[in-house]
């Protein structure tokens, strides 16, 4: 028996076993990603759709992810790949070639996204350090649930992160696969680090929208990670298993954005809307980057991150 310990799921697998993901297997008794060279996506996206806001604004990002997930949600975004189980292996994909493909798409960053990247962590961290080499930075799109081993070797190469903070309840996670305590505790030791990070919810009408419960989310970003944490509350729509379930209303989402603003962060953003949030400097109130979409105009920044009306320093990474 071998455990796997790239999530905080540490499945101990016996012989032939896969975890919990679909992946990860003991191959007479070595740990091996089945996924390793075979992502199911791979798209150029503008570094915005991460989403993130305050890390190389209106740059491109070479974005990929393999199939399986770590987590269980009904309410999946990118169900065709999280929850599947079947992938392509007509073309293999070496860590370089990706890096290759990113450079020659004039791409400033490589995103592991789509998917869990903590389920093709060999993979995922193969493709980060080769990246470096080339002078493109790293980012993934996680749902935090890692074990500490792996939280402690992220800040060896990435260098950004958005993480999804599901909701702020135990038996919502536990729905999922997951735990609450475990993404927080991930959440705290990463903002400790030297790692550029923004936090996501999905808000569900009826289910992680309650006034309590988003003040909850909204104090602990504030109060544990950092009032500059940017904040991304995104609209949901039917997908998956949750097709019964209404899409998010305007009026929940400028609920949600007061809450944020009375918890005191400075930096909320709506997004998956035709609710327009450009970055405000928080001292003097100006426009600093107008966006329209996945566009980004950085209207009154300079390239240090500094508000050119009041010289207000803007959390953040601004320029390569």
């Amino acid at each position: 028996m071998i455990v796997c310990y790239h999530c905080a799921h540490e499945c101990k697998l016996k012989l032939d076993q896969i975890g919990r993901c679909g992946v990860n297997k003991n191959a007479n008794g070595v740990l091996e990603c089945l996924v390793y060279g075979y992502p199911n996506a791979l798209q150029v996206d503008p570094v915005e759709k991460k989403p993130l806001y305050h890390f190389l604004p209106n740059s491109k990002t070479f974005s990929l992810g393999t199939v399986g997930c770590n987590f269980f949600c009904d309410f999946c975004q990118n169900w065709q790949l999280s929850q599947s189980k079947d992938f392509q292996k007509d073309r293999y994909y070496l860590p370089k070639d990706l890096v290759n493909l990113a450079k020659q798409s004039g791409c400033s960053s490589i995103s592991c996204t789509y998917n869990e990247p903590t389920i093709f962590l060999p993979y995922a961290r193969d493709i980060a350090l080769e990246a470096k080499k080339e002078g493109l930075k790293n980012i993934w799109v996680s749902n935090g649930f890692y074990s500490k081993k792996t939280t402690n070797e992220l800040p060896d190469f990435l260098d950004a992160i958005n993480i999804d903070l599901k909701a702020f309840s135990e038996e919502f996670y536990k729905k999922l696969g997951g735990k609450l305590s475990v993404v927080c505790e991930n959440l705290v030791e990463l903002a400790k680090r030297d790692i550029w990070i923004e936090v996501t919810t999905l808000l569900i009408p009826d289910r992680n929208d309650s006034e309590d419960e988003i003040k909850k989310m909204a104090n602990f970003i504030a109060n544990e990670l950092g009032t500059h944490i940017p904040w991304h509350i995104s609209a949901f729509f039917p997908a998956y298993k949750a097709t019964s379930s209404m899409p998010t209303s305007s009026q929940s989402l400028k609920k949600a954005y007061g809450v944020g603003k009375d918890a005191g962060l400075k930096y909320i953003y709506i997004g998956n809307s035709n609710i327009q949030t450009p970055t405000i400097c928080p001292s003097c109130q100006g426009e600093l980057i107008e966006r329209r979409g996945f566009f980004a105009n950085l209207k009154n920044l300079n390239e240090d991150g500094v508000c050119k009306e009041c010289g207000e320093k803007i959390e953040g990474v601004f320029h390569e």
